[in-house]
């Protein structure tokens, strides 16, 4: 379900909105407009995105789990109710340490 359009108000856990799945990494997108995203991740053990960068601004919210971020070659570690900032045009990594879930929100 994506929340491009208007919805009815309702109130939501989002650490419920995605699921885990075996050996993969799953995205959900709740919000996709042209000034920005906000998506949903679930990262299952030992799994990642690598290295790469994207032209905006993005913040990371863990809502479960422990997870590696890497940014321009410095490793920080996350778990659960903390957040990073990815800053536009420096490269960055993800890596599971446990599994967990993120909301990443990007601004265009």
């Amino acid at each position: 379900m994506e929340y491009d359009k208007p919805q009815k108000a309702a109130v939501k856990r989002l650490v419920d909105l995605v699921d885990y799945q075996e050996k993969s990494v799953v995205s959900r997108t709740i919000i996709d407009k042209k000034t920005g995203t906000v998506t949903l991740f679930a990262f299952d053990q030992t799994q990642g995105l690598s290295e790469h960068t994207a032209p905006f601004d993005a913040l990371v919210y863990l809502l479960d789990g422990e997870a590696e971020i890497t940014i321009s070659g410095e490793a920080f570690t996350l778990k659960q109710g903390e957040m990073i900032i990815m800053p536009a045009n420096k490269p960055h990594a993800v890596k599971a340490i446990e599994k967990f879930k993120m909301m990443l929100t990007m601004i265009r």
